[in-house]
């Protein structure tokens, strides 16, 4: 089992508390002056996420092991941050992962410590980042989907954080029952649900109808318990 089994098991630790001692991922997005395509880059983050938890590094015996299984044994809180020209250059000197999708790139970087963070990422901006819709298509056949909530608008940053949670607990249900995830790419398509469907989807349960729902802590941009993304292992999901 990978480091993501603990997340349905882990209970929230008092130090908590203490906004220093949290851990929370990075997630640096790639927007140069030619800007990427709003639904690549986050696919590319949702990927970016997942692929890190899953990296043999993060594993039993890994050198990012400590780290990651202090992170996910609590709150996986992330942070998107936005980087180009020599930024982009430095987040990939520390350690991580990046992921591209269509032109587009995220960095998932090993979830420090706020009291921690390198200077390389805690200089990145925050908010302000933001891209124009646009049309991705039909979602590939055999693909997971992170399904955006159509009525809660949100910056893509925001955005970048909800799909990470997204993939992530669709990998850890999908290994809890026995899928191997070795051969999977780690890709998911995003995709903003029809206004109709979405009350299903956000109903809708991993046993019956293999779909989990991200409810957001709000922090920041929603209120608590907002479903934000339901993300659906592939297969038939409610109508």
């Amino acid at each position: 089992m990978s480091v993501l089994s603990a997340l349905f098991s882990r209970e929230v630790r008092a130090e908590e508390d203490d906004p220093l001692a949290v851990r929370a991922m990075p997630v640096v997005l790639r927007v140069e002056r030619d800007l990427p395509g709003r639904t690549p880059l986050l696919e590319a983050a949702a990927a970016a996420a997942v692929a890190l938890c899953l990296d043999e590094r993060a594993q039993p015996g890994g050198e990012w092991h400590d780290e990651v299984g202090d992170w996910v044994d609590g709150r996986i809180r992330k942070v998107s941050r936005r980087a180009r020209g020599a930024h982009w250059a430095a987040v990939g000197e520390l350690p991580g992962v990046t992921v591209e999708v269509g032109g587009a790139a995220a960095r998932a970087l090993l979830p420090w410590r706020v009291a921690d963070l390198p200077k390389a990422v805690s200089r990145l901006q925050i908010s302000g980042t933001e891209l124009p819709e646009d049309t991705p298509g039909p979602v590939p056949a055999g693909v997971p989907v992170l399904w955006l909530n159509p009525a809660v608008p949100m910056t893509v940053g925001k955005l970048a954080a909800q799909v990470g949670h997204g993939s992530m607990l669709l990998a850890a249900l999908a290994e809890a029952d026995g899928v191997d995830l070795t051969d999977w790419n780690r890709h998911c398509a995003v995709r903003t649900a029809e206004p109709t469907r979405w009350p299903a989807l956000a109903a809708g349960t991993w046993a019956a109808d293999g779909v989990v729902a991200v409810r957001d802590a709000g922090f920041t941009e929603v209120d608590p318990g907002t479903v934000t993304v339901v993300a659906q292992w592939p297969g038939q999901a409610p109508d």
